[in-house]
């Protein structure tokens, strides 16, 4: 191992490298003379409508890698992908990062709130469970502690939901689809530059298969100290996993496992569809994952082909964190470092299916490098909305809100006249009071957090 350490401290500093190199202008993207002269129909639908795609659900979840589906792209698929990358920002809409609240770091609602609070119903699932995770390495900011001495975790956060689909749903798709969501990291720059860039061993320090450090560590740790990770988070969602398949397959159903996730969220993932995969051998997993980055080595990607997993990256070009870890060792030089003797078990890889986007495909985004705005997720659905396409332009006919992809950012034009990061609580959650006072809003009582109720399983019909 000694012999590794000069590839290590070359890549150590990549990270903040490509930050500061990278700080250049994107080419210009087409704008039509009247795109900001015409009025935006402001009262048409936001959304595509819901056709029954159950014809096509094999190839939906992931059969054959979807290689007949991406170029162009189906327009089942552009809505399935959009359909995951909700859920997966719902994790975002719904977390509690204000350090002044004595509840930050968890849920802003109950799991049977959720869905309802952030306008998601139509979507056909219900939240079964909530999943919470600790690490027992430092990563910078993607764990959120409250100011509050007494708070309701100083170990935990929230880090996502189990859901399944109900029986509407499950008859357009054609299975019952069980999703799980994670939850990426609120700040992506200070993640970006301090990830830990180290590999170690998936299995009891053993074997050529080996993941990124952080990423296992958030996955697998608990502690009997804390109150939300007695269990680990790879240990609540798979209890609940083999709960939902152990309760439809017992009524004679099909059932899909698709796991979504952004950024830390999309790491998260693979390590959840791995372990399902091996847990369930003859269940159909799936991955859509939104500006992942890489999880582990070759021999990692390997076992998720073997175990027929299904991933479907979606990228954008100019986003650096899908280049990370390994941005100079990576898949592209596998076939090189062959001969040179144990550097593969250390190289990092993607694993599946890309469909990389390019933010000068859209005429309302903006010229320049923003590191945060390329990483944001509803800049990536917006530019699923509008992808065609390798080489077709912007779909004029794109259906959704445009106006999201300045809810966490400032991505848009200015013409569009939508302010940046226009997605914040009123009077920053300081209400008045019955006496007149401001102070700090309160919870509804179903929405406080608490490990029996938000562990608590559903009834299923």
């Amino acid at each position: 191992m000694a012999s590794h350490r000069p590839f290590r401290s070359l890549v150590s500093n990549i990270p903040k490298a490509i930050s500061n190199l990278s700080r250049i202008g994107t080419t210009s993207n087409p704008v039509a003379e009247d795109l900001f002269t015409n009025p935006i129909d402001r009262t048409a639908t936001s959304s595509s409508p819901k056709e029954n795609i159950s014809s096509l659900r094999d190839e939906l979840h992931g059969h054959g890698d979807w290689s007949n589906l991406l170029d162009p792209l189906h327009p089942w698929l552009r809505h399935e992908i959009i359909k995951y990358g909700e859920f997966s920002q719902a994790t975002y809409d719904a977390f509690d990062c204000n350090s002044f609240s004595k509840y930050s770091g968890s849920s802003l609602y109950s799991p049977s709130r959720l869905f309802e609070k952030l306008g998601l119903t139509g979507n056909g699932y219900c939240i079964t469970k909530y999943i919470y995770a600790m690490s027992n390495v430092e990563l910078p900011r993607w764990l959120e502690h409250s100011l509050n001495a007494d708070t309701w975790s100083k170990d935990s956060n929230w880090m996502g939901f189990v859901a399944v689909s109900d029986n509407a749903e499950s008859r357009r798709i054609g299975f019952r689809d069980i999703v799980v969501a994670w939850r990426g990291t609120v700040s992506p720059a200070e993640w970006l530059e301090d990830m830990q860039l180290k590999l170690e061993p998936l299995r009891d320090g053993e074997g050529h298969v080996k993941v990124e450090h952080g990423f296992l560590s958030i996955y697998t740790s608990k502690s009997e100290a804390t109150r939300y990770n007695k269990s680990s988070a790879s240990e609540q969602v798979m209890e609940e996993i083999r709960r939902l398949v152990a309760h439809y397959r017992g009524k004679g159903e099909q059932v899909s496992l698709t796991i979504t996730g952004h950024s830390l969220g999309g790491a998260l993932a693979q390590l959840n569809a791995h372990e399902a995969a091996l847990s369930f051998p003859d269940l159909p997993v799936s991955v859509i994952s939104f500006a992942a980055p890489r999880v582990g080595n070759d021999p990692f990607g390997d076992e998720m082909i073997e175990r027929d997993v299904k991933v479907l990256r979606v990228v954008v070009k100019q986003d650096v964190v899908p280049k990370f870890p390994g941005v100079l060792l990576n898949e592209r030089l596998i076939k090189m470092l062959k001969c040179i003797s144990g550097l593969l078990d250390w190289v990092y890889a993607h694993v599946g299916s890309e469909l990389s986007l390019d933010v000068n495909a859209s005429p309302y985004l903006k010229h320049g490098f923003d590191l945060v705005g390329f990483h944001g997720l509803e800049m990536y659905m917006h530019l699923v909305d509008g992808y065609l396409s390798e080489d077709a332009g912007f779909r004029p006919d794109a259906r959704r809100d445009i106006a999201l992809v300045n809810k966490f950012s400032g991505m848009l034009r200015d013409e569009l006249k939508i302010p940046p990061s226009w997605d914040q609580p009123e009077n920053k959650g300081m209400v008045r009071n019955a006496h007149g006072l401001w102070v700090v809003r309160q919870r509804a009582p179903e929405d406080i957090p608490s490990s029996y109720r938000h562990w608590r399983l559903v009834v299923l019909p």
